[in-house]
């Protein structure tokens, strides 16, 4: 039987006290993806503009930052603080061009997956500032995600190309193999460039502010900056849809965009920031993975995708053991700032401002 004092001893353990925030960020994740997942039916149903439906959500969602962040409150931000948040919304609208684009044509799956190509970022760190011996580990897990992204392009993932599949040939659709075989690996760069973006606006955003409440408020200007770029690439779409026949509705459904804005956009942030201050995990990470890995598997079951679990858990394998090994140096550099930190002060250990480029 265990004493009082083994079992108070037992709650104060890191382990137990991150109990909670890892439960916030599996279903923060998942709903993210739920999310995802959404938005690919409704844009594959409608036939909508991918950059018009995404400026949409955007607009509500910076009111909302907005509001709740208030950055024209409190101290005043500097110069140096606002002019990259607003560059950094020019690669935001960017990646959200890009990755909309992705998502239409290789779908919700690889779209997800290629989002942790970012790790890249991770490979050029240790090659301008690494060891030597550390370049060559980094190289190592570069290799291994290409091979990982190259299996995906190949429909690993998939039950009708999976070589794990036991689907007799007569039982795939002919419709269904054309359309995986017209998507290589130069259909992957879409979503892999987003992914990159992606990482690259984390990056800025860690590094203008360290402390938690000033980047919730330059993120707000961040997506409001965003917001804003879009804008005419929206109109532009919408203007060359109409001009050549084809669809430029927006026709309206209450998940699709209620999903994308409130758990796609706003609350994803807001749980990425739990998960880098309490649990140090940054988005590019094989932890990360293992958690959108087991969300995108509900998914696509429950969504009746085409789908070959073996495939993907062999893609995900081999894209984690990359990204371990290409995140292998800020990994440590992280471990060692850690145990120097202060968790009142809202600052993730040293690493953001020591380290030179971190994959996010």
């Amino acid at each position: 039987m265990m004493s009082p004092k083994q079992i108070s001893d037992d709650r104060g353990s890191p382990h137990f006290r991150h109990t909670p925030f890892q439960i916030i960020h599996l279903i923060g994740n998942f709903f993210r993806i739920w999310s995802v997942y959404s938005m690919y039916r409704y844009l594959n149903q409608t036939g909508a503009p991918v950059v018009l439906f995404l400026f949409c959500c955007l607009v509500p969602s910076s009111i909302i930052f907005l509001i709740l962040q208030k950055p024209w409150k409190g101290r005043a931000l500097s110069n140096q603080q606002i002019v990259p948040s607003l560059i950094n919304g020019v690669i935001t609208a960017l990646y959200f061009i890009l990755w909309g684009k992705g998502l239409k044509s290789c779908g919700p799956l690889r779209a997800i997956l290629s989002e942790y190509s970012g790790a890249v970022l991770g490979v050029l760190s240790g090659v301008l500032y690494g060891r030597r011996g550390h370049v060559w580990k980094k190289v190592g897990g570069l290799i291994a995600m290409l091979v990982a992204l190259f299996f995906l392009s190949q429909g690993w993932a998939t039950s009708t190309l999976s070589p794990f599949s036991s689907k007799d040939s007569t039982e795939i659709k002919e419709e269904e193999v054309l359309t995986e075989q017209a998507l290589g690996l130069m259909g992957m760069m879409i979503p892999v460039f987003a992914g990159i973006l992606s990482a690259l606006r984390r990056v800025i955003a860690r590094r203008v502010s360290l402390k938690n409440q000033q980047k919730k408020r330059l993120h707000a200007i961040t997506i409001t900056s965003a917001t804003c770029f879009l804008f005419p690439v929206a109109m532009w779409d919408l203007i060359i849809g109409s001009s050549s026949g084809k669809t430029s509705e927006l026709p309206f459904s209450a998940w699709a965009f209620l999903s994308t804005i409130v758990f796609g956009i706003i609350l994803i942030f807001y749980v990425d920031n739990i998960a880098e201050e309490r649990l140090h995990m940054v988005f590019s990470s094989p932890k990360h993975l293992m958690v959108a890995g087991a969300c995108i598997i509900v998914m696509e079951i429950a969504y009746e995708m085409d789908f070959s679990l073996p495939g993907f858990i062999v893609c995900c394998l081999v894209l984690g053991f990359g990204i371990f090994e290409a995140t292998s140096l800020e990994r440590s550099k992280k471990d060692s700032s850690l145990k120097s930190e202060d968790p009142s002060n809202g600052i993730l250990g040293n690493d953001f401002d020591t380290s030179p480029i971190l994959p996010i």
